[in-house]
């Protein structure tokens, strides 16, 4: 607790609290399609919703993400289409507010189905310290670490289960009243594998319910079958929409 006391210290000059009341729940979907035809044809479809919750002693966030693919490929000298990516994506996190609020408990849940990973699923549970280092009008950032329990399952059906250790962060700068960069970062990391996702973005304003984001997003295994990349990388354009 003295380790934290004294990264409050730290950042003490830029805990302003912002002068905008937080609202006590946030909801936006994310939607990009990309359809190709002709030459080559091929279609791309990325949605994603996040929720977040602001309440007096819980913070929360739940965010559900799918992506898929299809490729027109040639198999025997012939042309076919085929779906080349497919994945499906959960994930839930509650944090308790301490007496001092910066300072959390919180509980983790995640399930993911990457049909192209090499797992027919990966699921995490974790749990432990998350602390929000600052927040402004301008910027914020917290993190979270804590121990946990991966479950998966690898195509050949052979279960990878154990004990992990989860950190996370997330950094948000505000470039200007209409634009946002956002960096956020997870890592699991076990004896059997090492799973990590880190997201790159910039956001713009439309107008006041509509955003253009760019996206930068890896994904990482460190155990994967041999015909299976260790890095995925996705470079995405998409229209996000603020329900609340």
């Amino acid at each position: 607790m003295a380790q934290a006391n004294s990264l409050d210290v730290v950042f003490a000059a830029d805990t302003t609290t912002p002068e905008e009341t937080e609202k006590p729940f946030t909801m936006d979907g994310e939607l990009g399609i990309i359809v190709t035809t002709g030459n080559t044809e091929a279609s791309t479809f990325k949605g994603r919703i996040n929720a977040h919750q602001e309440l007096s002693q819980w913070s929360n966030d739940y965010t559900i993400e799918g992506f898929y693919k299809q490729d027109e490929v040639t198999v025997d000298d012939e042309t076919e289409t085929q779906t080349t990516a497919q994945k499906i994506f959960l994930s839930g996190q509650g944090s308790y507010k301490l007496e001092n609020p910066k300072h959390r408990l919180f509980a983790f849940g995640s399930y993911e189905d990457d049909r192209f990973s090499g797992f027919n699923h990966q699921a995490t549970i974790a749990a432990g310290w998350a602390q929000e280092l600052w927040k402004t009008d301008v910027s914020s950032f917290t993190y979270s670490i804590g121990p946990g329990y991966s479950m998966a399952e690898r195509e050949t059906g052979e279960s990878v289960n154990g004990m992990i250790v989860r950190g996370a962060l997330d950094y948000r700068w505000k470039i200007s009243g209409t634009s946002e960069f956002r960096q956020t970062f997870s890592t699991e990391v076990g004896n059997e594998n090492t799973k990590s996702k880190s997201e790159s973005s910039v956001s713009a304003q439309i107008n006041g319910s509509l955003a253009l984001k760019v996206a930068l997003i890896l994904n990482h295994n460190t155990d994967v079958a041999d015909d299976i990349e260790e890095l995925d990388t996705q470079t995405s354009v998409t229209l996000v929409y603020n329900f609340f």
